[in-house]
Parts: structure tokens; sequence; C-alpha cells
């Protein structure tokens, strides 16, 4: 069992964090907003504390999961940040979905101080984190790796090491790009079955046996039929992550036009209001009419 740390205890972190002190690690959290972390403390036990630092103190692993550049860094590099705090040899963990660019960053100032860094960004959502069957793709030094796999194995099904440090972001990049594009074929899908007088539900029952199946249209084709759009990942949280996308397709020359555009779409159902809906809601903006 390893002294851990988990900085951000949100709707993924509060239970991956729930998971680690269920399997017997001494856990202790750090949440911007202390009422979470107290909120974590009645249900799970374990410790909290006020910094990130603190929280840092003597763990073995930190780990990290909070919501953008910007607050990986505070969490690291800032005031009262968890790199200062950690002992030598100890393993931070980001499984924030952030850039490749930060990540490489953090690596070299973990080196700097004797730290192993892993980016190690996550797919399959709440659900994935409360049943702890999610995936992970990691990226860094083999050694800071290993340390951490077994660890990470308490709240994942799925964990690989892609490379040095920046691959773990760059593979969630690939996973992101491509569920942009399935959710928006689906919702064209539903969307032209309806207007042809289908029962929409028999069409995703006879089709997802065939080449068309994906994760997307077993797990979202109901919501989408019934306007449910509280069930997943939200609008906001998937355009911070296809900007991080594009800006890295600029920099490295790929070409992403489907993704560009879905990223406008996902502006229009924020222009809706739906900025918390789950992505699933990409049907709601053709249901309105858009650009017909």
């Amino acid at each position: 069992m390893a002294r851990v740390a988990f900085l951000g205890l949100g709707v993924m972190g509060f239970p991956m964090a729930g998971h680690l002190k269920k399997a017997g690690h001494e856990v202790t959290v750090y949440n911007r907003t202390s009422a979470k972390a107290e909120a974590w403390v009645r249900e799970y036990g374990g410790r909290s504390a006020p910094t990130p630092g603190g929280a840092a103190q003597g763990a073995e692993i930190v780990f990290a999961c909070v919501g953008n550049d910007a607050d990986v860094r505070e969490v690291t590099l800032g005031s009262g940040g968890a790199f200062a705090s950690m002992e030598r040899s100890a393993v931070f963990v980001d499984h924030t979905t952030a850039s490749a660019s930060l990540a490489r960053e953090l690596d070299a100032a973990a080196r700097e101080r004797g730290l192993g860094f892993v980016d190690a960004p996550v797919s399959g959502g709440q659900a994935g984190a409360e049943k702890g069957i999610l995936t992970v793709m990691a990226g860094g030094e083999e050694a800071a790796y290993r340390v951490a796999e077994p660890v990470i194995g308490v709240y994942a099904r799925a964990v690989r090491l892609m490379g040095p440090a920046g691959s773990g972001q760059l593979t969630k990049m690939v996973n992101q790009i491509c569920i942009a594009g399935l959710v928006q074929a689906l919702a064209e899908g539903l969307e032209f079955a309806k207007k042809a007088g289908l029962d929409a539900a028999a069409v995703i029952d006879v089709i997802s046996k065939g080449a068309a199946q994906s994760w997307q249209m077993e797990n979202r084709y109901r919501t989408m039929i019934d306007g449910a759009f509280d069930h997943g990942f939200a609008v906001d949280w998937m355009r911070k992550d296809l900007g991080i996308c594009l800006d890295e397709a600029r920099a490295n020359g790929a070409h992403l036009p489907v993704t560009a555009l879905v990223d406008q779409f996902y502006s229009e159902v924020q222009a809706m209001g739906g900025g918390r809906w789950d992505t699933s809601s990409l049907i709601a903006r053709l249901q309105r009419g858009a650009g017909t």
C-alpha cells in the first residue's frame, strides 16, 4: 500500500480518490473548494490538506485531476504547489486533459527536482470513474510509470505507456478527435431516421450489430432520442479538449477539418444554453434546425 495524495475532487477525481482509499492506500486529498475535500473525508476517511503542497508532503505518488493547463500549473508550481513539497523520487501523475507542451514543461521541472512525472489523461467519463473502469493513456519515463501503474490500476481497466512526456496527452487528443466525429455522425443518423419516419430505436438495434457499431452508438443513442443530456462529459469540457487538439494540429501540421467543424457545432450548443449538457447534445442543434 502506498502513501498518496489526490489533488482535485471534481466529478472524476472524487470517485478516483475514493477507489484509492477503498483499496487500502493512505490518501490525503486537496480541493480548491474545501467543502468538497471535507465531504470526501466524511465519505471515505483519509485526510484533507489546505494546499496542494500540504497534501503532497510525504506522498510517494501525487495524483491530480483538475480543469486545464492553468489549474495544473497552479497545483504543481504555484504558491503552495505540490512540487516544492514532494520528496525526491516521488512521482506526480497528472490525470487532467491538458496540452502536451505543458506535460513536457512539467516533466522538465520535475526532473530538476529529482521527481518523476507522468501525464496520464483518462477516458471513460464520470461513470467510468465511479465504476473504476477508466482507460488511462500515459506519457513519461518508464521508471516513473512503473511506480504509478499498479496504483492507477485501482480505478482503471486499461493503462498503457504511450511514449515520452506528452504522449499521453497526444493520445487523448486522438481519442477526442474520434469521439467528436462519431457523435456528430450519430446525431445526423438519428435525425435522418426520424425525418424518414423510421423507429430510431429499432434502426439502432439493427445497425449496431454491423459495421456502424460504436460505444457512442450503444451508450448514447437512447439519451439522444430522449433529449436527456445529463449523462456524460459536458460540452464546455469537450470544447476545451477540442481546442487543445486544434492548437496541437496547427503546430504539427495535421489537418482536422471535421474536428474544427464539430467544435463550431458545439459552440452553437453552448449558445443554446447547453454548455453543461453532455456531448450527445449535438442532436439538439439539428432538431433546432441549425444549418438547414
